[in-house]
């Protein structure tokens, strides 16, 4: 029987539960894999620069036996970790590298040898990359219903409750670890590569019909320093939005909320407020420097929410809107809920 399948069968096997192992270097694992998958690289980063080396200065038989010499001494330790993941599982496992080559074929004939049913994904990595760009630019989703409103109303925080109601819902912002602002990042863990954002909103957007609805939150192209692909982005844009309102003094407080121990991260917010000099002037970004120091963090947010952010964002104020206040907050979900149910009513009406 072949050990090798194909990209469909693979994400068909992930869908029942497969463990699928990247065989990769870190590096390589680290810049993007397909959603949910482990890491037993044959070869780590600096292997895998030798080897390549050696391949085009010696040829391939000499690459492949320093790598067999390198790879040998970690068989068991590699067979150890996946058997203990994929115990889990009745499923085989799926293997892949860059290409379906080399890597991913002796992994899955050690997993086999040893007694692990494993397969070798065809077209690797790179397959599953083409699939996703594939996807983006000729494929199809859902109806993305757009959440909209200045910094600090609490669009992320909606959408999460609406979640747990039922909603489908994908937090773009969440998949980016940025908060789609001049200080973004602060707090959070590093933000994707390009790849891996892709592969991890095409994860989310296939898991709802075409003939449904997703609820998401407006953002620009760009969320720090990942972008939305275009057809997402021009998506975004065609339904009416639902325009969320809060006092500012609701809005600071949500800003606080957003950003916890705010004291630790006094010193990430120094560079982001410097970048502000050109379109506030120099003497503005002085001021909010001395503010940053004395901690005084809610006159700091409140002067930024009126002269940096609404300024700025006020302009997205959508021709085509659905206006919902956050307050009384005891019926603030439902109040939304309706006007999601108006915005799906008027697009089937139309259709």
């Amino acid at each position: 029987m072949s050990t090798t399948i194909s990209l469909e069968q693979a994400l068909a096997m992930r869908e029942k539960g497969a463990l699928l192992v990247d065989a990769r270097s870190p590096d390589e694992f680290a810049d993007a894999t397909i959603p949910g998958a482990i890491n037993v690289p044959v070869l780590d980063n600096a292997e895998r620069v030798e080897v390549g080396t050696l391949y085009k200065q010696a040829g391939k038989r000499q690459a492949r036996q320093r790598g067999v010499e390198i790879v040998a001494p970690k068989i068991p330790a590699m067979i150890k970790q996946v058997a203990e993941l994929q115990a889990e599982t009745s499923q085989p496992v799926v293997v892949f590298c860059w290409r379906g080559g080399m890597r991913s074929l002796a992994l899955t004939q050690f997993l086999e040898l040893a007694g692990i049913p494993a397969r070798q994904l065809s077209g690797g990595h790179k397959g599953f990359r083409r699939y996703v760009l594939d996807f983006f630019e000729y494929g199809q989703w859902a109806k993305l219903l757009v959440f909209r409103g200045l910094t600090g109303v609490g669009k992320t925080y909606y959408l999460h409750r609406l979640a747990e109601r039922g909603h489908p819902v994908v937090d773009l912002e969440g998949l980016a670890n940025h908060r789609g602002s001049a200080f973004g990042n602060l707090g959070l863990p590093p933000q994707p590569s390009q790849k891996m954002f892709e592969a991890l909103l095409w994860d989310e957007l296939r898991k709802t019909p075409c003939d449904g609805y997703i609820l998401a939150e407006g953002e620009s192209r760009h969320i720090g320093r990942v972008a939305l692909p275009a057809r997402v982005y021009e998506t975004l844009q065609i339904e009416k939005s639902i325009w969320l309102h809060a006092s500012l003094e609701a809005r600071v407080r949500n800003i606080l909320a957003d950003y916890p121990a705010v004291d630790r991260l006094k010193a990430g917010f120094t560079q982001p407020i410097r970048a502000l000099k050109d379109k506030l002037g120099k003497e503005t970004m002085n001021r909010y420097l001395q503010l940053l120091e004395a901690g005084s963090w809610s006159e700091l947010v409140n002067e930024l929410m009126v002269n940096y952010y609404d300024p700025l964002y006020r302009h997205t104020l959508p021709e085509r809107r659905i206006e919902v206040d956050s307050e009384p907050e005891e019926t603030v979900l439902e109040r939304i809920q309706a006007a999601v149910a108006e915005v799906l009513n008027e697009s089937t009406n139309v259709q």
